[in-house]
């Protein structure tokens, strides 16, 4: 949509990063690619310091330029900022506020949530905020920082229930905690001044008619009407400026017209006797109904992210510093630094990541990952910042704060999932834009229809108002994203950090799920069982392997030093090491080769095994599994001995694939083991033979994953490092034990802790807070469809149409409030 004259100077001018460039060819493909954008003036690139500055008459958006230098081959940098958005009502204003925001130079990208009332704008560098700010504010609505951002939360003392944690986050200074107090005294006050226009109504059918004065019914609806009722006039006006509608424009109206009508006949009807027809209760009802229907749901829209709210709860703001003197001084947590050595007590949060140096203690981090059961700390463990120590005082190294730690890290990725719109939501706000529309033209045509049909003007009104305040676009406009909150917080509650609404959704189609062995299935902490030396020196086998493997991470090389420590001193490592990926390793000892790794690896190197290759397949029968060694002989390799691993599957692994196979998912293996070790651990966990995939090199585990994909949706479940090119070939990923970069980037789904019952959790609130989304559609379209057309017919009083449209969106949010009571079945 190109921006209005009232919104965009004739002129603009836009400068931004580009990125990727290295040579000047590339500065002439940039301008040139800009400078064939319509509407574009003049584009000028420096390479040296990567910008582009463009010229244009007014009628270019952001989005178009950097989409003219992604065609080209480059990127454009950008940055995102967020904002409050004070003062929607329904999904309609979410709309109007995207579009305002798009119009604004630089922006590229806008998206607004109504049930978090935020919007989260991605600008080219320099995008002044005042900008978007004030188009916010001709569109209608207000703005304001969004709340906690660059501060701090409370720390909580030792002992507190974490669960309360979520209301005391915003402070009542926050714009957001005065709104709330100030509806809910609104709504105290108009329905104290309600209630005696009700209660005749009331009444009325036991045979009492305690009808109040005209004059009196006057009083006491007038303050309701145009005091505690003037947010719907000042909404609904902005809304008419801007040239469409909302909510606040259909209340507006339809307790106008039930107000006005009144008004007439009190003053120019003059009945024969008794009072003339009055109406004031039913204007002052729907604007009370309306006022508590606003209020319960902002009361259940702050429960959606009560999640993401306790989450933010648990970063303290101070932390115990200790000196190169010794002495301890408490700092805010933003002057702490990585290396620092802070001092946590028993019942305090831990401020910072970190690796303990002193103390042993348990750490309760059920709110960062999920476990329920509080971990043991000593000397070389890590600790996450927001979990809590328990009884042991501990002196713990810093190695990430602020932004850069696990916990920041979950909350930026939970508020990721819920800010970005699901699909479906993009159709239901394009209904949304025309909705308001369309209801005032059914009230004017029910009212002249009614009018000239009857010749009863005053039948016609009240039906016209009663389309009018029944019409409900804040349901509609709240259906999807309090479900994705309710989803994606209980979720990260249990451990499950989901990337984004399209991971949300796939999940609950998936078809297959595919495991790596290592680490994933099994405890990733294999030891070493058995040697064969070929020449009979078990020992000197050890000390060679373990040469070869000193400084190596794989687990296997890991278990080989672990046996050789024990064994006696540690060997000289080996020179020359070089990783054979997928194979094995190799190394020089006494200025000789020497080889390690699979059976695969000793084929390619054409070593003889003979009988020992039978030893090496009872090995593997048994489950375990074989590494060769062997030693440079001439212009060839001689065998020196084979390892034999073990490395038991997980307590929770066979659970895990029950629960998959119960849920109707297939479920595959895929590992580089030899197929003996792996059908072993197969078998013990209910897997079938024909779906595992071994021999299986890292590189090759992707088109593993893409063969599966031609059966259904595919899962990869992996560690996220090893596993990250599977991780993104698969429909989702997902990264299985501590939220690593790698792990968050390469996968939709990050599992905070090594469960894999957690990825039958993660499919089960997938299809859970989805069929909360249908489920909550459903009720707000039926509320329009059904009752737009009851209303109009003249089968509805305005009143009962008021608190109908009242409780649609409270029903919804109450619905959605449902996924909170979801516990995941890794904590069994």
């Amino acid at each position: 949509m190109k921006p209005s004259p009232a919104t965009v100077p004739d002129t603009a001018t836009f400068r931004f990063g580009v990125t990727g460039m290295n040579c000047a060819s590339c500065v002439g493909r940039v301008e040139k690619a800009l400078a064939q954008v319509p509407g574009v003036l003049s584009a000028s690139v420096n390479l040296a310091t990567e910008t582009a500055t463009v010229a244009t008459d007014g009628s270019v958006s952001a989005a178009a330029l950097a989409a003219a230098v992604d065609k080209a081959g480059y990127g454009v940098a950008v940055e995102e900022i967020s904002m409050a958005i004070l003062g929607m009502s329904c999904a309609s204003c979410v709309g109007r506020v995207e579009k305002a925001l798009a119009r604004v130079p630089g922006v590229q990208s806008a998206s607004v949530n109504l049930a978090t009332e935020t919007a989260r704008v991605q600008v080219l560098p320099g995008t002044p905020r005042e900008a978007l700010a004030e188009a916010v504010s001709a569109a209608g609505y207000d703005t304001a920082p969004v709340a906690g951002e660059g501060v701090g939360a409370p720390t909580h003392a030792a002992g507190q229930d974490p669960s309360n944690a979520a209301d005391t986050v915003a402070t009542p200074a926050s714009p957001q905690a005065m709104a709330a107090q100030r509806e809910r005294r609104h709504l105290i006050i108009a329905a104290l001044l309600s209630l005696p226009l009700v209660l005749p109504m009331l009444a009325m059918p036991f045979g009492e008619h305690w009808a109040l004065p005209g004059w009196w019914q006057f009083a006491l609806a007038t303050p309701v009407q145009f005091w505690l009722g003037a947010r719907f006039y000042r909404a609904g006006w902005k809304a008419v400026k801007a040239r469409t509608g909302n909510m606040d424009l259909l209340v507006a109206l339809g307790t106008s017209a039930g107000y006005g009508l009144s008004v007439w006949h009190l003053l120019f009807t003059r009945p024969h006797h008794g009072e003339p027809p009055l109406y004031f209760e039913a204007s002052a009802v729907i604007i009370t109904l309306i006022l508590m229907g606003k209020w319960l749901e902002a009361r259940a829209k702050r429960q959606t992210t009560e999640a993401i709210r306790a989450l933010q709860a648990l970063r303290p703001v101070t932390a115990r510093v200790r000196h190169a003197s010794g002495q301890e001084a408490e700092v805010p947590v933003a002057q702490v630094r990585v290396g620092d050595l802070v001092v946590v007590l028993p019942g305090e949060r831990f401020p910072v990541d970190g690796t303990v140096l002193e103390g042993r203690s348990h750490a309760d981090e059920s709110l960062v990952s999920g476990e329920s059961l509080p971990v043991a700390k000593e000397a070389g463990d890590r600790v996450t910042g927001g979990a809590v120590n328990a009884e042991g005082r501990l002196v713990v190294r810093t190695t990430a704060v602020g932004a850069e730690s696990v916990l920041a890290r979950i909350i930026r990725l939970v508020e990721d999932a819920q800010a970005k719109k699901a699909p479906i939501q993009r159709i239901v706000d394009r209904v949304s834009a025309v909705f308001v529309p369309v209801v005032v033209l059914i009230a004017l045509a029910t009212l002249f229809g009614w009018g000239l049909g009857s010749g009863d003007w005053t039948g016609a009104t009240l039906n016209a108002v009663a389309v009018l305040v029944i019409a409900c676009p804040c349901a509609l406009g709240l259906a999807t994203p309090t479900a994705i909150m309710a989803g994606t917080g209980v979720a990260a509650r249990a451990g499950i950090l989901i990337k984004d609404v399209e991971a949300l959704e796939t999940t609950r189609t998936l078809r297959i799920v595919a495991f790596d062995k290592t680490g994933t299935l099994t405890e990733g902490k294999p030891e070493l069982l058995a040697l064969r030396a070929v020449q009979g020196d078990d020992v000197a086998l050890l000390r060679h392997a373990a040469a070869l493997q000193q400084g190596s991470e794989h687990p296997l090389a890991r278990a080989v030093v672990a046996a050789a420590a024990q064994a006696g001193p540690l060997p000289s490592p080996a020179g020359a090491i070089t990783a054979l990926q997928g194979r094995g390793i190799e190394g020089r000892i006494d200025g000789a080769r020497w080889v390690l790794g699979s059976g695969r690896l000793m084929q390619e190197l054409g070593v003889e095994r003979g009988k020992w290759a039978a030893e090496g397949e009872a090995e593997a029968a048994n489950g375990r599994s074989v590494s060769w060694l062997a030693s440079e002989a001439g212009r060839g390799f001689r065998l020196e001995g084979l390892l034999a691993f073990g490395d038991p599957p997980r307590e929770e692994a066979k659970e895990a694939i029950a629960a998959l196979q119960a849920q109707g998912l297939r479920t595959v293996m895929v590992s580089g083991d030899n197929r003996g070790a792996a059908l072993a651990v197969a078998r013990a966990l209910g897997i079938a033979d024909q779906d595992v995939r071994a021999e299986v090199l890292p590189a090759d585990k992707a088109e593993v994953v893409r063969e599966l994909a031609r059966e259904g949706r595919v899962a990869m479940v992996g560690d996220g490092v090893n596993d990250a090119p599977a991780l993104a070939a698969a429909d989702v990923g997902f990264a299985m034990g501590g939220g690593t970069d790698v792990a968050m980037h390469a996968a939709g789904v990050t599992l905070m802790r090594s469960d894999p019952r957690l990825v039958a959790d993660a499919i089960d609130v997938s299809r859970r807070t989805t069929r909360k989304i249908h489920q909550n559609l459903f009720w707000a379209f039926v509320y329009n469809v059904v009752g737009i057309p009851l209303a109009a017919a003249g089968l509805l009083n305005p009143v009962v149409a008021g608190a109908a449209m009242a409780l649609s969106s409270v029903s919804v949010v109450s619905n959605t409030l449902l996924l909170r009571r979801w516990s995941p079945r890794a904590r069994h």
